[in-house]
Protein backbone atom coordinates (compact mmCIF):
# COMPACT_ATOMS: atom_id res chain seq x y z
CA UNK A 1 0.00 0.00 0.00
CA UNK A 2 1.07 3.35 -0.92
CA UNK A 3 -0.30 6.62 -0.02
CA UNK A 4 0.14 9.01 -2.73
CA UNK A 5 -2.72 10.54 -1.98
CA UNK A 6 -1.22 12.55 1.02
CA UNK A 7 1.63 15.00 0.75
CA UNK A 8 4.65 12.61 1.37
CA UNK A 9 6.99 13.72 4.51
CA UNK A 10 10.14 12.43 2.88
CA UNK A 11 10.90 14.83 0.11
CA UNK A 12 14.06 14.91 -1.21
CA UNK A 13 14.44 18.47 -0.23
CA UNK A 14 13.17 18.31 3.80
CA UNK A 15 15.87 15.38 3.55
CA UNK A 16 18.79 17.77 2.68
CA UNK A 17 17.82 20.49 4.53
CA UNK A 18 17.47 18.09 7.80
CA UNK A 19 20.65 16.25 7.50
CA UNK A 20 22.84 19.01 5.59
CA UNK A 21 23.94 17.51 2.30
CA UNK A 22 22.78 17.19 -1.24
CA UNK A 23 21.13 13.74 -3.01
CA UNK A 24 23.28 12.89 -6.15
CA UNK A 25 21.59 12.15 -9.18
CA UNK A 26 21.12 9.40 -11.87
CA UNK A 27 22.17 6.49 -9.93
CA UNK A 28 21.64 2.43 -10.60
CA UNK A 29 20.97 0.51 -7.61
CA UNK A 30 20.47 -2.51 -6.47
CA UNK A 31 20.11 -4.42 -3.41
CA UNK A 32 22.38 -7.57 -2.18
CA UNK A 33 20.96 -9.56 0.31
CA UNK A 34 22.10 -13.29 -0.31
CA UNK A 35 25.83 -13.50 1.37
CA UNK A 36 27.33 -15.84 -1.25
CA UNK A 37 25.72 -13.65 -4.32
CA UNK A 38 27.12 -10.74 -2.42
CA UNK A 39 30.44 -11.64 -2.45
CA UNK A 40 30.41 -12.49 -6.05
CA UNK A 41 29.21 -9.42 -7.15
CA UNK A 42 32.05 -7.92 -5.44
CA UNK A 43 34.50 -10.59 -6.59
CA UNK A 44 33.36 -10.07 -10.29
CA UNK A 45 33.29 -6.40 -10.25
CA UNK A 46 36.75 -6.09 -8.76
CA UNK A 47 38.24 -8.52 -11.60
CA UNK A 48 36.71 -6.16 -14.01
CA UNK A 49 38.36 -2.91 -12.63
CA UNK A 50 40.66 -1.25 -14.83
CA UNK A 51 42.54 1.80 -12.83
CA UNK A 52 40.93 1.90 -9.14
CA UNK A 53 40.23 -0.74 -6.51
CA UNK A 54 39.35 1.42 -2.74
CA UNK A 55 38.37 -0.70 -0.19
CA UNK A 56 37.43 0.26 3.84
CA UNK A 57 36.24 -2.71 6.39
CA UNK A 58 36.21 -3.14 9.62
CA UNK A 59 36.86 -6.63 9.53
CA UNK A 60 39.47 -8.21 7.18
CA UNK A 61 40.21 -12.16 8.11
CA UNK A 62 43.12 -13.75 6.85
CA UNK A 63 40.33 -16.77 6.47
CA UNK A 64 39.50 -18.49 3.12
CA UNK A 65 37.26 -15.58 2.17
CA UNK A 66 39.68 -12.90 3.00
CA UNK A 67 42.57 -14.70 1.66
CA UNK A 68 40.64 -15.57 -2.11
CA UNK A 69 39.92 -11.50 -1.93
CA UNK A 70 43.76 -11.09 -1.08
CA UNK A 71 44.69 -13.09 -3.83
CA UNK A 72 42.40 -11.03 -6.14
CA UNK A 73 43.92 -7.75 -5.14
CA UNK A 74 47.33 -8.77 -5.99
CA UNK A 75 46.62 -10.04 -9.38
CA UNK A 76 44.86 -6.70 -9.95
CA UNK A 77 47.85 -4.65 -8.50
CA UNK A 78 50.42 -6.52 -10.78
CA UNK A 79 48.08 -5.72 -13.50
CA UNK A 80 48.47 -2.13 -12.45
CA UNK A 81 45.51 -1.13 -11.32
CA UNK A 82 45.75 1.13 -7.96
CA UNK A 83 45.02 -0.80 -5.25
CA UNK A 84 44.15 0.94 -1.83
CA UNK A 85 42.72 -0.76 1.24
CA UNK A 86 41.68 1.02 4.86
CA UNK A 87 41.15 -1.55 7.49
CA UNK A 88 40.04 -0.69 11.13
CA UNK A 89 42.64 -1.84 13.74
CA UNK A 90 40.94 -3.07 16.45
CA UNK A 91 38.10 -4.97 13.68
CA UNK A 92 41.11 -6.63 12.34
CA UNK A 93 43.58 -6.97 15.39
CA UNK A 94 43.20 -11.14 14.95
CA UNK A 95 44.83 -10.48 11.03
CA UNK A 96 48.64 -11.52 11.59
CA UNK A 97 51.15 -8.99 9.97
CA UNK A 98 52.21 -11.34 7.61
CA UNK A 99 49.32 -11.05 5.83
CA UNK A 100 49.40 -7.59 5.83
CA UNK A 101 52.63 -7.62 4.76
CA UNK A 102 52.50 -9.65 2.12
CA UNK A 103 49.45 -7.85 0.49
CA UNK A 104 52.29 -4.68 0.48
CA UNK A 105 54.94 -6.58 -1.20
CA UNK A 106 52.37 -6.87 -4.28
CA UNK A 107 51.85 -3.55 -4.73
CA UNK A 108 48.92 -2.97 -2.67
CA UNK A 109 48.68 -0.02 -0.68
CA UNK A 110 47.62 -0.13 3.32
CA UNK A 111 46.55 1.86 5.83
CA UNK A 112 44.73 0.65 9.64
CA UNK A 113 42.68 3.42 11.06
CA UNK A 114 42.38 4.06 14.39
CA UNK A 115 45.01 2.62 15.73
CA UNK A 116 45.90 1.77 19.53
CA UNK A 117 48.23 4.43 21.36
CA UNK A 118 49.12 3.76 25.12
CA UNK A 119 49.24 7.81 25.44
CA UNK A 120 45.26 7.79 24.35
CA UNK A 121 44.16 4.16 24.61
CA UNK A 122 40.40 5.48 25.47
CA UNK A 123 40.46 6.86 22.13
CA UNK A 124 40.43 3.22 21.09
CA UNK A 125 36.56 3.06 21.74
CA UNK A 126 36.21 4.33 18.02
CA UNK A 127 36.25 2.55 15.33
CA UNK A 128 36.10 2.78 11.72
CA UNK A 129 33.01 0.81 11.06
CA UNK A 130 32.30 1.55 7.70
CA UNK A 131 32.08 -1.44 4.47
CA UNK A 132 32.84 0.16 0.80
CA UNK A 133 34.54 -1.07 -2.08
CA UNK A 134 34.54 1.31 -5.15
CA UNK A 135 35.90 0.37 -8.86
CA UNK A 136 36.96 2.68 -10.87
CA UNK A 137 34.95 5.51 -9.36
CA UNK A 138 32.40 3.74 -11.29
CA UNK A 139 30.54 1.06 -9.04
CA UNK A 140 30.25 1.22 -5.16
CA UNK A 141 29.22 -1.47 -3.13
CA UNK A 142 28.28 -0.63 0.91
CA UNK A 143 25.89 -2.01 3.58
CA UNK A 144 26.63 -4.56 6.67
CA UNK A 145 29.08 -7.28 5.47
CA UNK A 146 32.99 -7.91 6.68
CA UNK A 147 35.72 -9.22 4.83
CA UNK A 148 35.19 -12.84 6.68
CA UNK A 149 33.73 -16.67 6.28
CA UNK A 150 30.40 -15.90 8.31
CA UNK A 151 29.48 -13.72 6.40
CA UNK A 152 29.70 -15.50 3.21
CA UNK A 153 28.92 -18.60 4.48
CA UNK A 154 32.36 -20.68 3.53
CA UNK A 155 32.32 -23.80 5.77
CA UNK A 156 34.64 -26.40 4.33
CA UNK A 157 32.05 -29.09 3.33
CA UNK A 158 29.35 -27.74 5.53
CA UNK A 159 26.25 -26.52 3.63
CA UNK A 160 25.49 -22.97 5.89
CA UNK A 161 23.93 -20.12 4.79
CA UNK A 162 26.00 -16.59 5.39
CA UNK A 163 24.96 -14.54 8.46
CA UNK A 164 22.06 -12.55 7.10
CA UNK A 165 23.01 -9.16 5.70
CA UNK A 166 21.61 -6.31 3.56
CA UNK A 167 23.96 -4.58 1.46
CA UNK A 168 23.76 -2.09 -1.98
CA UNK A 169 25.51 -2.16 -5.25
CA UNK A 170 25.99 2.07 -6.45
CA UNK A 171 26.69 2.49 -10.15
CA UNK A 172 26.92 6.32 -11.42
CA UNK A 173 27.81 9.85 -9.69
CA UNK A 174 27.32 8.58 -6.26
CA UNK A 175 30.59 6.20 -6.87
CA UNK A 176 32.41 9.38 -7.39
CA UNK A 177 30.94 10.93 -4.29
CA UNK A 178 31.81 8.41 -2.48
CA UNK A 179 35.36 7.79 -3.91
CA UNK A 180 36.17 11.48 -2.39
CA UNK A 181 34.85 10.20 0.51
CA UNK A 182 37.04 7.61 1.03
CA UNK A 183 40.24 9.70 0.14
CA UNK A 184 39.27 11.87 2.92
CA UNK A 185 38.98 8.81 5.46
CA UNK A 186 42.67 7.56 3.56
CA UNK A 187 44.24 11.32 3.81
CA UNK A 188 43.34 11.16 7.49
CA UNK A 189 45.15 8.05 8.33
CA UNK A 190 48.53 9.30 6.30
CA UNK A 191 47.49 7.64 3.12
CA UNK A 192 49.74 8.73 0.32
CA UNK A 193 47.13 10.50 -2.28
CA UNK A 194 45.61 8.44 -4.76
CA UNK A 195 46.21 9.77 -7.82
CA UNK A 196 42.81 9.18 -9.88
CA UNK A 197 41.09 11.88 -12.15
CA UNK A 198 37.30 11.68 -11.51
CA UNK A 199 35.61 11.55 -14.71
CA UNK A 200 32.14 10.33 -14.71
CA UNK A 201 30.97 8.22 -18.26
CA UNK A 202 27.95 9.13 -18.43
CA UNK A 203 27.77 7.62 -21.89
CA UNK A 204 28.60 4.38 -20.89
CA UNK A 205 25.74 4.42 -18.49
CA UNK A 206 22.76 5.04 -20.20
CA UNK A 207 20.29 4.02 -17.44
CA UNK A 208 21.64 7.10 -14.82
CA UNK A 209 18.75 9.23 -16.49
CA UNK A 210 16.36 7.07 -15.70
CA UNK A 211 18.32 6.77 -12.62
CA UNK A 212 17.82 7.04 -8.43
CA UNK A 213 18.90 10.33 -6.16
CA UNK A 214 21.52 8.75 -3.40
CA UNK A 215 22.42 10.53 -0.43
CA UNK A 216 25.35 9.57 1.60
CA UNK A 217 25.11 9.42 5.09
CA UNK A 218 29.04 9.06 6.69
CA UNK A 219 29.94 9.86 9.63
CA UNK A 220 33.88 9.95 10.65
CA UNK A 221 33.73 12.70 13.23
CA UNK A 222 31.41 14.03 16.57
CA UNK A 223 29.69 16.60 14.09
CA UNK A 224 29.34 13.51 11.16
CA UNK A 225 27.93 11.27 13.89
CA UNK A 226 24.90 14.09 15.66
CA UNK A 227 23.99 14.95 12.18
CA UNK A 228 23.30 11.02 11.07
CA UNK A 229 21.20 10.85 14.73
CA UNK A 230 19.57 14.09 13.29
CA UNK A 231 18.45 12.39 10.44
CA UNK A 232 17.35 9.22 12.27
CA UNK A 233 15.55 10.88 15.01
CA UNK A 234 13.89 13.41 12.07
CA UNK A 235 12.45 10.07 10.25
CA UNK A 236 11.11 8.13 12.99
CA UNK A 237 9.69 11.67 14.59
CA UNK A 238 8.02 12.67 10.38
CA UNK A 239 6.75 9.18 9.62
CA UNK A 240 2.96 9.17 9.32
CA UNK A 241 2.21 5.45 8.70
CA UNK A 242 4.90 3.00 9.56
CA UNK A 243 8.74 2.32 10.49
CA UNK A 244 10.50 -1.05 9.81
CA UNK A 245 13.77 -1.21 11.29
CA UNK A 246 16.16 -4.26 10.90
CA UNK A 247 19.30 -3.59 13.46
CA UNK A 248 21.87 -6.19 14.39
CA UNK A 249 22.47 -4.55 17.48
CA UNK A 250 19.94 -2.93 19.31
CA UNK A 251 20.78 -1.08 22.82
CA UNK A 252 18.73 2.37 22.62
CA UNK A 253 19.43 5.46 24.58
CA UNK A 254 16.37 6.97 26.22
CA UNK A 255 15.79 9.00 23.86
CA UNK A 256 15.34 6.58 21.23
CA UNK A 257 13.33 4.76 23.26
CA UNK A 258 10.99 7.73 23.70
CA UNK A 259 11.48 8.52 19.96
CA UNK A 260 9.72 5.14 19.18
CA UNK A 261 7.17 4.55 21.66
CA UNK A 262 6.17 8.21 20.66
CA UNK A 263 5.94 6.94 17.20
CA UNK A 264 3.81 3.71 18.35
CA UNK A 265 1.56 5.66 20.62
CA UNK A 266 0.64 8.19 18.05
CA UNK A 267 -0.60 5.14 15.52
CA UNK A 268 2.44 4.66 13.30
CA UNK A 269 3.36 1.05 12.89
CA UNK A 270 6.56 0.22 14.46
CA UNK A 271 8.24 -2.90 13.84
CA UNK A 272 11.88 -4.08 15.14
CA UNK A 273 13.37 -6.94 13.17
CA UNK A 274 16.23 -8.31 15.91
CA UNK A 275 18.72 -11.37 15.80
CA UNK A 276 17.21 -14.32 17.84
CA UNK A 277 20.80 -15.37 18.45
CA UNK A 278 23.78 -12.80 18.43
CA UNK A 279 27.62 -13.28 18.00
CA UNK A 280 27.54 -10.37 20.82
CA UNK A 281 25.75 -11.86 23.51
CA UNK A 282 26.24 -8.86 26.12
CA UNK A 283 24.91 -6.50 23.36
CA UNK A 284 21.78 -9.00 22.79
CA UNK A 285 20.77 -9.11 26.60
CA UNK A 286 21.09 -5.40 27.30
CA UNK A 287 18.92 -4.57 24.34
CA UNK A 288 16.17 -7.34 25.47
CA UNK A 289 16.14 -5.22 28.98
CA UNK A 290 13.65 -2.38 27.10
CA UNK A 291 11.56 -5.13 25.16
CA UNK A 292 8.82 -4.75 28.10
CA UNK A 293 8.73 -0.93 27.93
CA UNK A 294 8.32 -1.10 23.78
CA UNK A 295 6.11 -3.80 23.71
CA UNK A 296 4.05 -1.87 26.09
CA UNK A 297 3.83 1.12 24.15
CA UNK A 298 2.53 -0.36 20.87
CA UNK A 299 6.13 -1.54 19.10
CA UNK A 300 6.34 -5.06 17.16
CA UNK A 301 9.55 -7.04 18.18
CA UNK A 302 10.58 -9.91 16.15
CA UNK A 303 13.21 -11.96 16.47
CA UNK A 304 14.71 -13.73 13.39
CA UNK A 305 15.38 -17.46 13.75
CA UNK A 306 17.67 -18.93 10.87
CA UNK A 307 21.43 -17.56 10.51
CA UNK A 308 22.40 -14.69 12.95
CA UNK A 309 20.62 -11.65 11.62
CA UNK A 310 23.72 -8.85 10.65
CA UNK A 311 21.70 -6.17 8.56
CA UNK A 312 20.94 -2.57 8.98
CA UNK A 313 18.42 -1.60 6.84
CA UNK A 314 15.55 1.07 7.85
CA UNK A 315 12.06 1.83 5.98
CA UNK A 316 10.15 4.90 6.43
CA UNK A 317 6.48 5.31 4.85
CA UNK A 318 7.89 2.49 2.29
CA UNK A 319 9.04 5.36 0.54
CA UNK A 320 12.65 6.67 2.48
CA UNK A 321 15.21 3.97 3.23
CA UNK A 322 18.44 3.81 4.50
CA UNK A 323 20.96 0.97 4.08
CA UNK A 324 24.81 0.92 5.51
CA UNK A 325 26.52 0.09 8.73
CA UNK A 326 24.90 1.73 11.61
CA UNK A 327 23.17 -0.16 14.33
CA UNK A 328 20.83 1.08 16.51
CA UNK A 329 23.57 1.63 19.55
CA UNK A 330 25.74 3.46 21.53
CA UNK A 331 28.54 2.34 19.23
CA UNK A 332 27.40 3.30 16.15
CA UNK A 333 25.71 6.05 16.90
CA UNK A 334 28.13 7.87 19.05
CA UNK A 335 31.42 6.46 18.68
CA UNK A 336 32.04 4.75 15.21
CA UNK A 337 32.76 6.07 11.91
CA UNK A 338 29.64 4.93 10.11
CA UNK A 339 28.74 4.51 6.30
CA UNK A 340 25.48 4.66 4.76
CA UNK A 341 23.15 5.59 1.61
CA UNK A 342 19.90 7.10 1.63
CA UNK A 343 17.06 6.82 -1.14
CA UNK A 344 13.72 8.28 -1.20
CA UNK A 345 11.68 6.10 -3.36
CA UNK A 346 8.60 4.38 -3.34
CA UNK A 347 9.41 1.33 -5.68
CA UNK A 348 12.77 0.97 -4.05
CA UNK A 349 10.87 1.31 -0.92
CA UNK A 350 8.54 -1.63 -1.92
CA UNK A 351 11.97 -3.92 -2.58
CA UNK A 352 13.20 -3.38 1.31
CA UNK A 353 9.29 -4.04 2.61
CA UNK A 354 9.55 -6.94 0.44
CA UNK A 355 12.68 -8.34 2.36
CA UNK A 356 11.88 -6.94 5.60
CA UNK A 357 8.31 -9.30 5.27
CA UNK A 358 10.88 -12.57 4.15
CA UNK A 359 12.56 -12.01 6.90
CA UNK A 360 9.68 -12.14 9.18
CA UNK A 361 8.74 -14.93 7.82
CA UNK A 362 11.52 -16.49 9.23
CA UNK A 363 11.28 -14.61 12.54
CA UNK A 364 9.13 -15.05 15.52
CA UNK A 365 6.77 -12.11 17.19
CA UNK A 366 7.63 -11.53 21.09
CA UNK A 367 4.07 -11.39 22.31
CA UNK A 368 3.99 -9.24 25.91
CA UNK A 369 2.10 -11.92 28.10
CA UNK A 370 4.55 -14.63 27.12
CA UNK A 371 7.63 -12.32 27.05
CA UNK A 372 6.73 -11.31 30.65
CA UNK A 373 7.10 -15.43 31.45
CA UNK A 374 10.58 -15.68 30.52
CA UNK A 375 12.78 -17.59 33.07
CA UNK A 376 14.56 -15.14 35.73
CA UNK A 377 17.95 -15.88 34.52
CA UNK A 378 17.55 -14.22 31.21
CA UNK A 379 16.03 -11.32 33.53
CA UNK A 380 18.72 -11.24 35.64
CA UNK A 381 20.99 -11.19 32.44
CA UNK A 382 19.52 -8.23 30.98
CA UNK A 383 19.65 -6.40 34.21
CA UNK A 384 23.59 -6.76 34.35
CA UNK A 385 24.82 -6.38 30.39
CA UNK A 386 22.64 -3.29 30.12
CA UNK A 387 24.57 -0.99 32.75
CA UNK A 388 27.40 -2.07 30.30
CA UNK A 389 24.81 -0.31 26.81
CA UNK A 390 26.83 2.52 26.32
CA UNK A 391 29.99 0.64 25.51
CA UNK A 392 28.54 -2.18 23.45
Amino acid sequence: MHFTDIQPTFTRLAIEKIYGSAFTDGNSVQLLWKGKETFQSIFDSIAKAEKLICLEFYIFRNDETGIELAELLKKKAKEGVGVYLLYDHFGSFGTPRSFWSELKKAGIRLRASHPFKWLSPMHYVHRDHRKLVIIDGQKAFTGGLNIANEYRGFHLRLKKEGWRDTGIMLEGPIALTLLRTFKKSWEAWEGEPIPFTEETPLSSFPIFRQGLPVIPIFAASGKGRRRMRRLLYYSINHARHSIFLTTAYFTPSWRMLRTLEDAAKRGVRVRLLLPGKSDVLAAHYAGRAFFTRLLRAGVEIYNYQREILHAKAYVFDECWSVIGSANLDFQSLRWNDEGNVGIVDCNFGQQMIDIFNDDLEHSIRIKEDNWLKRPLCEKVRERFFVLFRRRL
